[in-house]
């Protein structure tokens, strides 16, 4: 008898109302990054507002400012987020069918595209309003986590983006004919839950992290060192997940039944380990750049 936790009964929708032809709706995935952008930027208020935290005792910018920022970076989040999952997962596709690369509502949104376009909204947002560059990168670093907590957990909700079989207990047993699709497995397939693994990882401990390093052990006052730690951080916990998770449909193929876009021998790297390994380089050159500094 299969040992696994049975998917439980949560609609991705939290409510939906009628308007004659049109639905709307209130999506678990849209409530996450509401209140995760709002975690984040009461989190770096709080951080702007400690000046015995920053170097010199000044921080980058006034509490105020923060909300300018948000503004920014939501705009990053999104563009960067959508063009990410476009050009790093099915270009073929979108190139095929471009009107749809606008349709956010129908999912798909990268963390490294997004991350890429929060750090080019960032850089803007810096030259304009005169910031120190780091210092600012330091605090969205801290802002993140939060929304990466909440977003997994939408994942997993919709019941998307999950791992690979397993017999362990904890699997969980997710809808859909995708989902139970499990080459030489009879009956019932139990997945890795992956989502709550990269919840755990890169929301819970990652920011936990974060946080005590910001307010407890002084790091805010060596700029590009929390930046440093986000990404060296995020970069790992991804690139141990990927071990487990499924991958994308459109890289498996049947002599590439693991969906490495990198393959070496009978190894190889996800395109979520591919694009982590960068983050992981810089991440380590910004904190050994900031301890050295005075």
């Amino acid at each position: 008898m299969i040992m696994a936790i049975p998917f439980p009964d949560i609609s991705p929708e939290i409510f939906s109302i009628e308007l004659g032809s049109f639905t709307l709706a209130l999506r678990w995935y849209a409530l996450a990054y509401i209140v995760g952008i709002l975690l984040g930027w009461r989190l770096a208020v709080r951080a702007v507002s400690r000046t015995d935290l920053w170097p010199a005792n000044r921080p980058p910018m006034a509490p105020t400012a923060v909300e300018d920022l948000m503004t920014w970076i939501i705009l990053g989040l999104l563009l960067g987020g959508r063009l990410g999952f476009v050009l790093f997962y099915q270009p073929a596709y979108y190139v095929a069918n471009p009107l749809e690369i606008l349709a956010i509502w129908q999912g798909g949104m990268s963390f490294h595209g997004g991350m890429l376009g929060v750090t080019a909204a960032g850089l803007l947002f810096a030259w304009r309003r005169d910031v120190p560059l780091l210092q600012m990168l330091d605090l969205l670093a801290l802002a993140t986590p939060a929304g990466l907590l909440l977003g997994r957990i939408a994942n997993f909700i919709n019941a998307e983006l999950w791992g690979r079989p397993t017999d362990l207990p904890w699997g969980v047993i997710f809808p859909g004919p995708a989902a139970q699709s499990c080459p030489g497995i009879e009956g019932l397939c139990a997945r890795h839950p992956s989502q709550l693994y990269e919840a755990l990882l890169e929301g819970l401990v990652l920011g936990a992290l974060l946080i005590v390093l910001a307010f407890r052990r002084g790091w805010l006052k060596r700029p590009g060192a929390l930046t440093g730690i986000f990404l060296m951080g995020y970069a790992v916990s991804r690139i141990l997940v990927e071990l487990v998770r499924q991958a994308d449909p459109q890289f498996i193929t049947p002599d590439n039944p693991m969906g490495y876009v990198v393959q070496i021998g009978a190894a190889g790297l996800s395109m979520g380990q591919l694009l982590s390994l960068p983050m992981l380089a810089i991440g380590a050159g910004l904190v050994l750049a900031a301890r050295r500094r005075p």
